[in-house]
């Protein structure tokens, strides 16, 4: 259980594995931050795959963490492990590939929103229930995802949308059977992985470089109206609901 890396030719594959749903505690979102690192710096590595184990690719924040301890420390520690993970991915060195299956929601949103290639299963759903949660963020990676207005809309609503949707706008590259996840995303990272690693590194830097949105201001700006909400004590209200089922 945790973070899990593996070295794949010159692959790094990096998996999450957090039974039951993947949902991070606060160690977990900087252990992530920290393999991606780790694994963008190191020149043998030219691609890095990451995927997950279980039911679904993430299913966000430890809210039962942060429920179960006093003042607002997991709190903190949950955003500051966030925008860490999230800023990992985009700042990697090497391109990631996302390889998604089951539910990615929330933070899960936060890290292929910032990828740099999704793959996913046909079982693949993406949204970001955080208005339910009386939290805010992710929209910032949403919008990389969908048009602006159905970003919008998927965010009001806390609905979520499929991997062909996705596919459909361009976001997702290929949707797969379950079964042939791995194998697919690991054929996008080969054809990645046998170019020239100079050019790949100096291309992964172009593109950020000219890129049209800030996404670690963006994000933290975001997350600034989840402290907020907290003060004014609907976050909690809202954590309770949902574990309690409401």
């Amino acid at each position: 259980m945790g973070i899990l890396t593996k070295r794949d030719g010159h692959v790094e594959v990096v998996t999450v594995d957090f039974p039951p749903v993947n949902a991070l505690p606060v160690r977990g979102w900087f252990d992530l931050a920290d393999a991606i690192t780790r694994a963008g710096r190191d020149p043998d590595v030219h691609v890095v795959v990451l995927r997950a184990e279980g039911r679904g690719f993430n299913a966000g924040v430890d809210i039962k963490e942060i429920q179960r301890s006093e003042g607002f420390d997991a709190l903190v520690g949950a955003n500051r492990g966030c925008y860490a993970a999230f800023g990992a991915v985009y700042d990697c060195e090497v391109p990631v590939v996302a390889a998604v299956h089951g539910f990615c929601l929330g933070g899960g949103i936060g890290l292929v929103g910032n990828a740099d290639v999704i793959v996913a299963a046909d079982d693949a759903t993406f949204g970001v229930p955080e208005v339910e949660r009386g939290a805010l963020g992710a929209a910032t990676h949403l919008a990389r995802l969908v048009p602006q207005h159905l970003m919008r809309t998927l965010y009001f609503t806390a609905r979520t949308i499929t991997a062909a949707e996705l596919h459909a706008h361009g976001s997702v590259y290929q949707v797969v059977p379950r079964a042939q996840l791995d194998d697919a995303a690991m054929a996008v990272a080969a054809d990645i992985a046998k170019k020239d690693p100079r050019v790949i590194r100096a291309a992964k830097e172009a593109l950020n470089g000219i890129d049209t949105q800030q996404v670690h201001r963006s994000y933290r700006f975001e997350q600034g109206f989840t402290f907020e909400l907290n003060l004014l004590g609907a976050s909690d209200e809202a954590r309770e609901e949902f574990l309690n089922g409401r």
